[in-house]
């Protein structure tokens, strides 16, 4: 026998209920999170504290990341994501130092790529909540860009590529904003159901985001 109308109206307006439960406990997580690496970061400045190094700034990412997703469905979880993005926010503090210590208009910069990231993320959101199209055609791409980009990178690293670096930047802006629109369209599609998950990887874009757009505008600000 088929579903009634009443049923499937019923199925449906559950799944949007469950949708918007998920974006909103995500929201609600990622603005304590990025409030909490703000001020990790915050404090890494006022106490000048030292780079971890790239090797090993991979090596915790990783291990919180696989923690992470570990104990995404248990309270725990919570937990470990706070530790994962104030890493990531101390991580940032001697960055964010280095272009206010080294650039005449550091400020500018830092604060230029801050509200671009911002701007960036609340309209590419907004779209998504408000198009409510489906970005999961954007998988694939994402999946073969980011790695691309993620190996590049590392060779730009290694070899002391300038010119490799800005390009690999550039794909980063590209991709995490793409990201951005598939993670917030999944989550409204009923496919990420998780929102401690849905929050490590919108900070990861957001992270990501801000930190391509200060090696991009800090770049060009030497170059002027």
């Amino acid at each position: 026998m088929s579903n009634s109308p009443v049923q499937v109206f019923s199925t449906v307006g559950e799944s949007v209920q469950s949708a918007n439960k998920v974006l909103r406990n995500t929201y609600l997580l990622l603005s304590a999170t990025l409030a909490f690496s703000a001020l990790v970061a915050g404090l890494a400045m006022a106490f000048d504290l030292p780079s971890p190094g790239f090797i090993i700034t991979m090596a915790v990412y990783f291990g919180l990341l696989f923690a992470t997703n570990k104990l995404q469905n248990s309270a725990w979880g919570i937990l470990s994501v706070f530790a994962l993005t104030g890493f990531l926010g101390y991580t940032l503090g001697p960055i964010v130092s280095a272009y206010l210590r080294f650039l005449p208009n550091g400020h500018q910069v830092v604060l230029t790529a801050l509200g671009t990231t911002a701007v960036a993320f609340v309209g590419l959101s907004a779209y998504a909540v408000k198009s409510g199209k489906d970005f999961s055609f954007l998988g694939g791409f994402l999946t073969v860009g980011m790695l691309a980009a993620f190996v590049l990178g590392l060779i730009a690293v290694f070899f002391h590529l300038q010119t490799l670096s800005l390009v690999v930047s550039g794909m980063f802006v590209l991709a995490m904003g793409a990201f951005i629109l598939f993670e917030t369209g999944s989550i409204l599609n009923g496919e990420q159901t998780n929102y401690i998950v849905a929050t490590v990887s919108l900070y990861v874009s957001i992270y990501n985001l801000f930190t391509s757009l200060l090696h991009l505008l800090g770049f060009a600000s030497m170059d002027d």
